[in-house]
């Protein structure tokens, strides 16, 4: 009997496309889980028990074990910088991590960044040579600029309508995002089979599926 595989789930827009990848890979997911707000959710027909989780809070429950494997954003791993596996690019949730401002915005000293990215952020400007003061915020970061709390902020975008609706350009792409398929390092070893199987089963959808976009 294939081994059962815990999964940390981020809620929400990259849950539902992570679960359509994973029908089209052929595993038994119900449609009503999409829907469902149960935390823990039991998908016996795959094999598996999804975790559902705050996107930032995946990359933790895997490192720690309490979930094998993970579906999470590149954004997400490149802040938290947790001791996981990153085992498949799935090619969902696609976006990128952009440095946002006014668009008539003139470089000064020492600029203040408003983000909920500090470790990105800090390490784009600093690989860069650029001191600047990073300011972390939770939530509204396109406010930051417009009141004048940071000269520019770093955050995703995905079709850019949200910033050019509050009068923000795009000043610099610092890198693209896409959701990845990560594994516990211990699970990896232990649950091999299991995980195996499953990243053999969703190559070819993420193949066909770049190739439909070419």
């Amino acid at each position: 009997m294939q081994e059962l595989l815990k999964v940390a789930m981020p809620k929400g827009r990259i849950y539902k496309q992570a679960s359509k990848l994973f029908r089209e890979a052929g595993l038994a997911i119900p449609d009503e889980t999409d829907e469902s707000r149960k935390l823990i959710i039991a998908v016996p027909e795959a094999n598996m028990e999804f975790i559902m989780a705050k996107p930032v809070d995946v990359p933790t429950y895997v490192e720690y074990g309490v979930a094998d494997i993970g579906v999470v954003g590149k954004d997400v791993l490149m802040e938290e910088n947790r001791d996981v596996y990153e085992l498949l690019d799935l090619g969902i949730a696609r976006c990128r991590m952009s440095v946002i401002g006014l668009p008539d915005w003139k470089p000064v000293l020492n600029p203040r960044v408003a983000t909920k990215y500090p470790n990105v952020a800090s390490q784009y400007f600093r690989e860069r040579g650029q001191q600047v003061e990073v300011i972390k915020l939770n939530g509204s970061i396109e406010l930051a600029p417009l009141i004048g709390l940071a000269d520019r902020i770093v955050d995703m975008v995905e079709t850019g309508s949200t910033i050019r609706e509050n009068g923000l350009a795009e000043h610099e792409e610092i890198f693209s995002i896409t959701s990845r398929l990560i594994a516990n390092r211990v699970s990896y070893r232990m649950k091999n089979n299991a995980i195996q199987a499953l990243c053999d089963r969703l190559q070819p959808v993420i193949a066909a599926a770049l190739a439909a976009k070419a």
